[in-house]
């Protein structure tokens, strides 16, 4: 049966340990939570190291520092941690924003809250999709540092949600962003 437990360093809680089958809906669970969990079992079941408790705390910290490596621009910190389309599309923000001679400040004010939201395995692949919440401050300022969108005072609670995938064959651990999309 799946235990649910909730991290003291975080807000957010994990299937410590996910049903081989999930139950059914007579058993009171939603659906969405029996595809969550067997998802989650078939990633478990291809790759054993797989806890989605770890795999969380590995996600927050990819999520920061992705975004502070985006804001600052340091395209050689994010390649590595994105698939090669979504680092592109981050390449081409970057590039452009250095064209207009502007520059984005993200602050993170605060705990960043996540969840798994899809867990599922896609061949060979384990794809996992994350819900995070974060207030954030963000300001684009050109090139006499004036304020051309966003207002410092002003905190905003953001909502991501990405798609991570990893080959579960190879002997690589490492996690790539393969999809992005916010909420405000």
């Amino acid at each position: 049966p799946n235990r649910r437990a909730k991290n003291d360093d975080a807000d957010f809680e994990y299937d410590e340990e996910p049903a081989a089958e999930a139950p059914g809906p007579e058993a009171g669970h939603e659906p969405g939570d029996d595809r969550l969990a067997a998802g989650i079992g078939r990633i478990r079941r291809a790759d054993g190291s797989f806890h989605p408790e770890a795999f969380l705390e590995g996600a927050n910290g990819a999520f920061e520092m992705i975004v502070k490596a985006f804001s600052a621009g340091e395209l050689e910190r994010l390649e590595p941690l994105l698939a090669e389309d979504v680092f592109e599309q981050f390449r081409e923000a970057v590039e452009e924003r250095a064209r207009a001679n502007e520059t984005l400040e993200t602050e993170i004010a605060g705990a960043v809250s996540s969840s798994i939201i899809e867990a599922d395995m896609v061949g060979p692949d384990a794809v996992v999709t994350v819900r995070f919440q974060s207030d954030q401050i963000n300001v684009t300022r050109d090139a006499d540092n004036r304020i051309v969108d966003g207002d410092p005072n002003d905190v905003t609670e953001i909502e991501d949600i990405w798609t991570f995938r990893r080959d579960t064959r190879s002997a690589d651990p490492n996690w790539k962003l393969v999809e992005t999309g916010t909420q405000q």
